[in-house]
């Protein structure tokens, strides 16, 4: 496949996915369940009413809390069992940028965040026909091949 050298200049604003699926805070785990399998995600970000990013939540995050650690699904909270401490990225950054972001964190997605508020989110199947997503799935399977 030829890649055209053009498009790493491209930034992560024509690349993003626009509407990342989210919950509120006090969200109950089993919504957040609900919600992922209604919208066919693995994941879901917590924001506020103003589109505050306070976290996202995994699929493993729910298995853990639920089945790891006995939690009632419907007692927890989306805001207590989300991944606060996130890796973003803003509109304007380099889709380089961003790719060099998620292989130094190995992680899938990463989300696009404007004056706090979540604005988009940028996974490795938007960059997936760009030379950066090789770099990406290698530290992923670095990472893997370590759990």
């Amino acid at each position: 496949m030829h890649h055209d050298r053009a498009v790493t200049t491209h930034r992560v604003r024509d690349r993003m996915s626009r509407e990342p699926v989210t919950v509120p805070p006090y969200t109950s785990l089993t919504a957040v369940a609900s919600c992922m399998r209604d919208s066919d995600v693995g994941c879901v970000f917590v924001t506020s009413d103003d589109d505050e990013l306070h976290g996202l939540v995994t699929d493993r995050d729910i298995a853990v809390r639920i089945t790891a650690e006995g939690t009632l699904a419907g007692l927890a909270t989306a805001l207590q069992a989300c991944s606060g401490d996130l890796v973003t990225v803003t509109p304007d950054m380099s889709v380089c940028d961003a790719a060099d972001l998620m292989s130094a964190h190995s992680v899938r997605r990463i989300p696009v965040v404007e004056e706090r508020r979540l604005v988009g989110v940028l996974t490795l199947g938007d960059i997936a026909d760009t030379p950066h997503a090789q770099e990406v799935l290698i530290a992923l399977s670095r990472t893997e091949a370590n759990h």
